[in-house]
Order: C-alpha cells, then sequence, then structure tokens
C-alpha cells in the first residue's frame, strides 16, 4: 500500500489512471461477490484521496465517487456502510478549487434511502440507519461551503433529508 500511495504522490499525473483501474477492479469484485478485495481496494482508495491534495485529484475524485456510488447501490449492507464511510473521508477533505459540475443528487437520495432501512435485522438496520445519516452529514458538510454547490437547499433535496432525519429521530423515541 505504501509503494502505491508513494507513486502516486511521486507522479501525480497517474492518478486517473490508477483511479480508472481500481474502479474497474471494484465493479468486477463487486459482481463476483469477492468483498475481501471490495475493501482492499477502497481502502487503497481511501488513502491514495487522503495522500494526493492536489489539482490532478480532480479525476481521480470521479473515479473515486463512482466506486463508492457503486458500494451504495450494493444490497449489502457491509458494502454501503464501507462507501458511505468513504464518502465521509472524502467529505471532510477541503478542496482548493470548486467543482463546477460535480452533483451529489444520486447520493442525497441513496442516504436517504439508508435512513428509510427496513432490514429484517435490527442491529443491521441500525448500522445502514446510521450510515445513512453521516452519508447525508457529509454532503451536508461538502456543499455548505461552496456557492457554486447551493443546491442542497433547494426543495427537492430538503424534501428528502429533513424526512430522513426525523425518522430516524421518531424511530429513537420509539424505543425510549
Amino acid at each position: 500500500m505504501e509503494k502505491l500511495t508513494f507513486y502516486a504522490v511521486s507522479a501525480p499525473e497517474k492518478l486517473d489512471r490508477i483511479g480508472a483501474y481500481l474502479a474497474e477492479r471494484l465493479s468486477r469484485d463487486v459482481l463476483r461477490h469477492r468483498y475481501g478485495y471490495v475493501v482492499i481496494a477502497m481502502e487503497a482508495l481511501d488513502q491514495l484521496l487522503m495522500a494526493c491534495h492536489s489539482q490532478s485529484i480532480k479525476p481521480f475524485v470521479e473515479s473515486f465517487l463512482h466506486m463508492v456510488a457503486k458500494l451504495l447501490e450494493s444490497q449489502e449492507p457491509d458494502l454501503q456502510v464501507l462507501g458511505t464511510n468513504s464518502f465521509v473521508k472524502f467529505a471532510n477533505i477541503e478542496e482548493d478549487t470548486p467543482s463546477y459540475h460535480r452533483r451529489y443528487d444520486f447520493f442525497v437520495s441513496q442516504f436517504s434511502a439508508m435512513c428509510h432501512s427496513t432490514h429484517e435485522d435490527p442491529e443491521t438496520r441500525t448500522r445502514i440507519r446510521v450510515a445513512g445519516i453521516k452519508g447525508l452529514q457529509g454532503v451536508v458538510r461538502k456543499t455548505v461551503n461552496d456557492e457554486l454547490q447551493a443546491i442542497i437547499w433547494e426543495p427537492q433535496h430538503m424534501n428528502k433529508l429533513i424526512p430522513s432525519m426525523l425518522f430516524n429521530m421518531q424511530e429513537a423515541d420509539d424505543f425510549d
């Protein structure tokens, strides 16, 4: 892992190719249910994301977000939580320049759906819902300081964010 990180930091122009390769591998491993390899790929992506804070990270971020979306679309709760945790790490990174074209509509919808999980196992249901709340928090954190991403406050997003939070607050009150 250290060699990959060193290579990416030394040759940031290769970062988009590294991201594309890892995205291809992750997609294949998710389809083949090889979740151990998926975890390794996401760990590599997380480390690359944390190590490479430069202009060349923009193409890599697109691959990264595509892979996170792949995990969130999975029916496997562990992969959904893994994708959420990676997105939250990404959301905590301050970017030098804003992204004009990056949209978070999919993530708002997916994290909101996770907040309303009806998984039969109560512990798994709680894990998915907590991950959904953390994901929504990450989306808000990533977009709130960016004038170009003011869309988070539009009714279409607020109509997903607010009910998801209230639903989980109500569920918590029902258990008390």
